[in-house]
């Protein structure tokens, strides 16, 4: 097995300027560097990584939080993180919450006990407070989800402005009684969501009285169950925003085995665009949200922290959504994007 000295030996330098080379150190010419690094390849040298991550303190690892892998806007957004942190020598590990309180607090232990270098939270369920201390054993950096006023960075679309585009669609073809359908957590994300939904209704001069709004569907069977129960309990409602396309997929599902018909019965919008919104028959008109540039960003920023700490932390940075029409609302003709 090679050594270091056998690199710096066939590169014809000393043991110091590989050991600069191997830790990313200054002061070391590309002319030297590139003799190096065609050693180290000759020799199948590799570096002892645990080592070198011993010498500079750090771990080389990020741990991303988020409610479930299941859910394909989180599988993908943990997708386009791994790839962007693994250009730049970090690996990632993958930490489902469910959204559990204590699961997220133990987490967060992590950066307390140096296993990891930083955090990115995709999600939160307890209050800011018990948050906060946390960001004296490294940063912190949110994504999807945010906070206002908060010491920390901020990546994530506008949700508020999203559920309003999307309820004001529904407004726009008919709908007159809505329901707003969001998960278990009524974390600050659903609330800047319920806020765009109330919202479009007063500009429409449709009273909060007349809509509903229901907690607690987050997947194809909870939509299955929330088809049935609108339509046994309020058949009333006309226009649904699930802020889920698993949810919506559901309620289109079941809607197929009744003889209740999507959209000309009820108009449904799920969010994220998942490819399974395109399968459904009709497909799901959705919000589509910028997973890679979202999780590109997040990266970035974190990286930054780590090589730059900034006591001015709480920068928001955010990025623009898309309402995606598609045959679950367009009444007059379906039309496939």
């Amino acid at each position: 097995m090679a050594t270091i000295e056998d690199v710096a030996k066939l590169a014809g330098l000393s043991r110091t300027t590989v050991s600069r080379v191997i830790n990313d150190q200054p002061y070391v010419t590309d002319e030297k560097k590139q003799r190096i690094l065609h050693a180290m390849d000759e020799l199948g040298y590799v570096p002892n990584s645990s080592a070198r991550r011993l010498r500079s303190q750090r771990t080389e690892t990020i741990a991303v939080l988020l409610p479930r892998i299941t859910n394909p806007f989180f599988g993908n957004l943990i997708e386009s993180m791994e790839q962007k942190a693994s250009k730049a020598g970090y690996q990632v590990i993958v930490c489902q919450t469910h959204d559990s309180k204590k699961k997220e607090l133990d987490y967060l232990q992590l950066l307390k006990t140096k296993q990891v270098d930083g955090i990115i939270m995709t999600s939160l369920v307890n209050d800011w407070e018990l948050i906060h201390p946390y960001l004296e054993n490294g940063p912190i950096v949110l994504c999807n989800e945010y906070m206002e006023n908060k010491p920390v960075p901020m990546i994530h679309m506008d949700h508020r402005q999203a559920a309003y585009e999307a309820v004001q669609h529904l407004i726009e073809q008919g709908c007159k009684h809505l329901a707003f359908v969001h998960g278990e957590q009524e974390g600050h994300l659903t609330l800047e969501r319920k806020r765009g939904f109330e919202q479009a209704l007063l500009d429409h001069g449709l009273t909060s009285s007349e809509n509903q709004v229901i907690q607690g569907p987050m997947d194809v069977g909870d939509g299955r169950q929330l088809f049935s129960y609108i339509k046994k309990e309020m058949p009333h409602i006309d226009g649904v925003f699930t802020g889920s396309d698993e949810v919506a997929a559901g309620m289109i599902y079941e809607a197929a085995h009744s003889d209740w018909k999507i959209p000309e019965d009820l108009s449904v919008v799920g969010f994220d665009n998942q490819m399974l919104s395109l399968l459904m028959v009709p497909s799901i008109t959705t919000i589509e949200q910028p997973v890679k540039k979202l999780a590109d960003k997040t990266v970035e920023v974190l990286l930054k922290q780590l090589l730059h700490p900034d006591p001015v932390r709480g920068k928001s940075h955010v990025f623009d959504h898309k309402l995606v029409v598609r045959g679950s609302t367009r009444k007059e003709k379906l039309i496939l994007h």
